[in-house]
């Protein structure tokens, strides 16, 4: 049986850009993604902190250090420019995956640049 658990949440994002004409999407900064291990395309639920709005989309690559967050389409409506979001991605874990497992937590400052020490945590077998 497989088990759905976080895989990885960025806490209190900042949202920099809202397109509306794009086809959409949340982009997030390539540093992110990779601090994160969300990949490009993978399913995402937000979070939105400054009004309680939920939604989900999927993530795509903004420009490396640029600290980009941006909701494209139709997410673009559900957030305005500096609402801060938290970004969970989810993934599906066997019961042998789970002894040990944690998520990654990725804590950002005021620019969406990862926080150091970044909690990353793995199954256990990683």
């Amino acid at each position: 049986m497989l088990k759905t658990l976080l895989q990885a949440k960025l806490h209190r994002v900042r949202v920099t850009e809202a397109d509306l004409n794009y086809e959409g999407s949340c982009g997030i900064d390539e540093l992110l993604l990779e601090a994160s291990g969300i990949v490009e395309f993978q399913y995402l639920e937000l979070y939105n902190i400054t009004h309680g709005e939920r939604f989900s989309t999927y993530a795509i690559r903004a420009p490396r250090g640029s600290g980009t967050i941006s909701l494209n389409g139709a997410a673009a409506r559900q957030a305005l420019v500096g609402d801060l979001l938290i970004i969970c991605a989810y993934s599906q874990y066997a019961q042998a995956e789970l002894a040990g497992y944690r998520p990654v937590v990725l804590l950002v400052d005021e620019r969406n640049r990862p926080k150091p020490p970044a909690l990353k945590a793995r199954p256990a077998e990683a």
